[in-house]
């Protein structure tokens, strides 16, 4: 009797993974323990020097970019125009790739890649004030009073961040850090109790200094020894004190050292000249490729903010004509460079403000702050592409379709990364907190 040919595996179930991926990553995993024989087993270092893990490591890496448009851009001259109406404004609509969608005439690039674009037109929030509406768009859930929450960066720093990166987990490039709120977020305001390792390092402006001084050190050698000694003595000093401040110090230095390793990465005048024209002159633009740059080299939350530039209580129509050309510019690019560098699936963009701005002007022809209705833009990673969701009304007072909040949105960023949003964080004696409380739906409609 002939014997049948061996028949292929069934299909994995949704979310399981093919056995020949379970193969490879056990062989994977063996090979880097056994060329890694000296690496820590905690930090499993070993195993990035071995070229087929670290290339299969760096592919299916989750990174996320967050365009933070600091003030709050309109609606109405980006993503939800509404020509001809008296909310409409002097700009006219235009179509896009998607068949019945119109973005603003401003944005004529990101109408062009419309179909690798989602946008979402009914997010609805609740805060009109900028440092509480930036509070609850950075750490997607409600104040509790006397805790506080780990923002957006922090919680990615520790879900997807790698032990031991030669590249910080959390990067965050504020080219004006005395003009926007952020100013405000003190060091132990971002992490919250994640700890001071989560941390942002921050670039830009009187923080850029502290980046490039941490090349001019000791000789290597000198340092590495130094380094040992230290971390030996920080952590004997914790475990046997149980002493959280010699956790973050410890966390403090580490950071250091990591910076120290990638500062190069940091140097906007490394960058290809033709890169930097592409992308336009303006720290916002500039800043904007940077994080390309980073997350190409394995940063895995890079959050980008611009000032207060979109705050415009006074001439809306004048300062979104000179802004608006440079966002439209500056995501086109981006997805475009992304997606050419096989970056884009495992990659998420987003760009969105703290809040909308109203539908009718002030006596000195701006818009004031508005979270009734306003829209965001997303794309990459465990995303749909070509999806416009929720609507407004005629005028864009308010939600008449979908309306989401922010825990709807976090709760949509976490999917799409692969982190179940709804997970307890571990807080002995704290009360029982959520990545997302409320078991918030995400965004299904964007999601692949």
């Amino acid at each position: 009797m002939i014997p049948s040919p061996p028949q292929p595996p069934p299909d994995p179930a949704p979310g399981q993974c093919a056995v020949d991926e379970h193969r490879l990553h056990r062989r994977l995993f063996l090979k880097g323990l056994s060329g890694g024989a000296l690496a820590s087993v905690a930090s499993f270092s070993g195993l990035f020097h071995n070229p087929a893990f670290a290339q299969a490591t760096r592919r299916a890496q989750k990174r996320c970019i967050l365009l933070w448009l600091c003030g709050a851009p309109s609606q109405f001259e980006t993503w939800d125009p509404k020509p001809g109406r008296p909310s409409g404004g002097p700009f006219g609509s235009i179509p896009t790739r998607i068949p019945g969608v119109h973005f603003s005439s401003l944005m004529p690039h990101c109408a062009r890649i419309a179909d690798r674009l989602n946008i979402v037109r009914s997010m609805k929030t609740a805060q009109n004030e900028h440092l509480q509406a930036i509070n609850l768009l950075q750490r997607g859930n409600p104040e509790r009073a006397g805790f506080t929450r780990p923002t957006l960066g922090s919680v990615l720093s520790q879900a997807v961040g790698q032990l031991d990166a030669p590249i910080p987990n959390f990067v965050f490039i504020d080219p004006i850090p005395g003009g926007n709120e952020f100013e405000s977020f003190k060091a132990g305001n971002w992490a919250g109790w994640l700890g001071a390792e989560h941390a942002p390092v921050r670039v830009g402006g009187d923080y850029t200094p502290f980046v490039e001084a941490t090349q001019d050190a000791l000789p290597e050698h000198d340092r590495e020894a130094r380094e040992t000694l230290r971390r030996f003595l920080t952590a004997k000093f914790e475990r046997d004190r149980g002493s959280t401040a010699a956790r973050s110090q410890n966390a403090a230095f580490e950071r250091m050292k990591g910076m120290s390793a990638s500062a190069p990465l940091f140097d906007l005048n490394r960058l290809p000249a033709r890169d930097r024209e592409r992308y336009g002159p303006g720290s916002f633009a500039q800043h904007a490729l940077l994080a390309r740059h980073l997350v190409e080299n394995g940063a895995p939350f890079v959050m980008v903010a611009n000032g207060m530039n979109w705050d415009n209580h006074v001439f809306q129509h004048e300062i979104h004509q000179m802004l608006v050309p440079e966002l439209d510019r500056v995501l086109f690019h981006l997805v475009n460079d992304l997606q050419e560098r096989g970056l884009l699936d495992s990659t998420l963009l987003i760009a969105m403000g703290e809040f909308g701005r109203t539908p009718w002007l002030n006596a000195a022809r701006g818009r004031d702050h508005y979270p009734n209705a306003w829209s965001l833009m997303m794309t990459g990673c465990g995303l749909r592409r070509g999806v416009v969701t929720g609507a407004t009304d005629t005028d864009g007072v308010d939600v008449i379709e979908k309306p989401y909040t922010e825990q709807n949105l976090f709760s949509t960023i976490f999917t799409a990364l692969g982190i179940d949003p709804h997970a307890e964080y571990e807080l002995p004696g704290m009360p029982t907190f959520h990545r997302v409380e409320n078991k918030a739906e995400p965004i299904r409609d964007v999601l692949a």
